[in-house]
């Protein structure tokens, strides 16, 4: 025999009856403001040739390396966590432009870096947690990273 209290409460969750949790509608709407509108997300690639590298590959060290790729640029980010902090060490290739910028971004924090002559940037003392990186070129789309966990 089923209980009826426990059939009443079963059609709720089905039908969508019961109310959301405050705290996931407040994380939904954070994350919905992190988006950047018409931009091309790189997503992640396996090991490649050219550096011992994959999505979430971690060296000797406690690095992890991670290789992205989309609209004709590549990501290469060495993560490193050390003292409770991230450090990003990273290369956008081919070389994006003088004018590239890029982002190092956490959901609370956004660190802006001109990418050097070889593609190069650095970002470091980032909370653990979720990352990405976003290319800005000038007259073409943002390319961003889709986000990684860095724990520590």
């Amino acid at each position: 025999m089923i209980n009826d209290e426990y059939f009443l409460a079963a059609l709720r969750l089905a039908a969508g009856g019961d109310p959301m949790p405050a705290h996931v509608s407040v994380a939904a709407r954070e994350v919905y403001g992190l988006r950047i509108t018409r931009s091309v997300t790189a997503a992640p690639v396996a090991e490649a040739a050219a550096i011992r590298t994959s999505s979430g590959t971690r060296g000797d060290d406690g690095s992890h390396l991670v290789r992205f790729v989309a609209d004709g640029l590549t990501f290469d980010l060495e993560v490193t966590v050390g003292d409770g902090l991230i450090d990003v060490a990273g290369q956008v290739s081919p070389y994006p432009g003088a004018d590239a910028l890029v982002d190092v971004r956490t959901p609370h924090l956004t660190l802006t870096r001109r990418v050097s002559g070889g593609g190069h940037f650095a970002a470091t003392g980032l909370p653990p947690g979720w990352l990405s990186v976003v290319c800005h070129r000038p007259g073409h789309a943002a390319v961003q990273t889709r986000w990684v966990r860095i724990r520590p």
